[in-house]
């Protein structure tokens, strides 16, 4: 009985804590949010995201014709 009563405690705390930290938390949600954003579009982090695309995709097909190679 102890153990219902300290779970129930405990998840009366949690939505308690749960209701106040996403009534509080909207705005810095938002400021979060439009940093990611902001730091996402910037014109360097497109260049370096395409350019670690290529390379990824180089790379790609260099394991597939080293594995057509061995598998021969």
């Amino acid at each position: 009985m102890r153990k219902y009563i300290l779970w129930l405690g405990i998840g009366v705390i949690v939505m308690v804590a749960y209701v106040y930290g996403t009534k509080a938390g909207r705005g810095r949600y938002r400021d979060i949010r439009a940093s990611i954003d902001a730091v996402w579009n910037d014109p360097k982090v497109k260049k370096a995201r395409k350019e670690a695309l290529k390379r990824a995709d180089a790379a790609a097909r260099s394991v597939v014709k080293q594995a057509e190679k061995i598998g021969r």
